[in-house]
């Protein structure tokens, strides 16, 4: 058996389409199970027309989809994360912020010592 470039691009082509006809229902199975404002009987109903009629239930899953939450979105790296100020810098950052304002004079020493100490988190 010979195979000409013909052959080849035609069997190029037929692996790219079962490989993406797979990934597709990988993708829809996996959004279907992931979605928590689905029931039960809505998650095996979207299976069912999915596995019957396989394009045209992906499509109408694609199109029928609600827009992703802000949790769905974070969960898949779409979003930066949003954390608090708080969290973000250390408490020595915390520290050397307070000092340079108490440098500057724009705090006194009654109010670098109290906010030293809750950055430290001796008081609340």
């Amino acid at each position: 058996m010979t195979m000409d470039f013909g052959d080849v691009l035609w069997s190029m082509l037929v692996f790219f389409f079962w490989f993406m006809f797979i990934w597709m229902f990988i993708a829809v199975f996996a959004d279907v199970f992931r979605r928590k404002d689905l029931s039960g009987w809505g998650k095996a109903g979207w299976i069912a027309f999915v596995v019957i009629l396989p394009f045209l239930g992906a499509l109408v899953y694609l199109i029928a989809r609600p827009k992703p939450t802000e949790d769905e979105l974070r969960s898949m790296g779409m979003m930066g994360s949003r954390a608090p100020e708080a969290a973000v810098h250390s408490t020595a950052d915390e520290i050397e912020r307070l000092s340079k304002l108490h440098d500057d004079g724009k705090i006194d020493d009654a109010e670098y010592a109290t906010l030293k100490r809750r950055a430290m988190g001796l008081t609340a």
